[in-house]
């Protein structure tokens, strides 16, 4: 999207290879163009996506694309958070039958790394995961506990995706997240 500054075709595609191999293997971390959550949300949605978010830039230029279907957190596809003050236990989970209409929450924060380091130690298991994998992430611990409690329905929950400056990582709703 000309308005991010991202270029429609290569941008987008190197974002969601880089989604998609985050999806496929939770844990690793994938280069992206930055900012990150910004590319992450111009990649995912459409017409058809609805998304919250208070960040008025990455509104105004999806609005301009027409791509813009505002509403609430507990209703949105994607859930857009800058900020570790929105409560993911809130977003919308799916259900056994339809399991894939949980949310999709693109986290902005300062930093992902894979293994332990500065910031918020979580631990990974389950599928696309060989045993275990090690994230480290800026956000509080309390903000990870609330998403591990929105994931903690499976097969419902919500997939979050862990966006740094040019870095992202992916806790898919299928995996079990224990914060360490």
């Amino acid at each position: 999207m000309r308005a991010l500054e991202f270029d429609p075709v290569h941008d987008t595609r190197r974002t969601f290879d880089g989604l998609l191999s985050a999806m496929s293997r939770p844990g690793t971390v994938h280069e992206v163009p930055a900012p990150a959550d910004h590319a992450v949300v111009a990649t995912l949605v459409d017409h058809e996506v609805t998304i919250a978010t208070a960040d008025e830039s990455l509104r105004d230029a999806l609005s301009g694309q027409g791509r813009l279907e505002p509403a609430a957190l507990e209703e949105a596809d994607i859930v857009h958070v800058r900020d570790h003050s929105v409560d993911v236990r809130a977003c919308k989970r799916g259900s056994l039958v339809e399991p894939s209409e949980g949310a999709t929450v693109v986290y902005r924060v300062d930093s992902v790394a894979a293994g332990s380091g500065p910031g918020t130690t979580v631990t990974l298991s389950g599928p696309g995961v060989d045993g275990t994998a090690t994230l480290s992430v800026s956000l509080p611990e309390s903000a990870l506990a609330a998403l591990a409690e929105a994931q903690s329905e499976y097969p419902r929950g919500i997939d979050a995706v862990l966006s740094g400056t040019d870095r992202l990582a992916a806790v898919p709703r299928s995996v079990t997240m224990e914060v360490t």
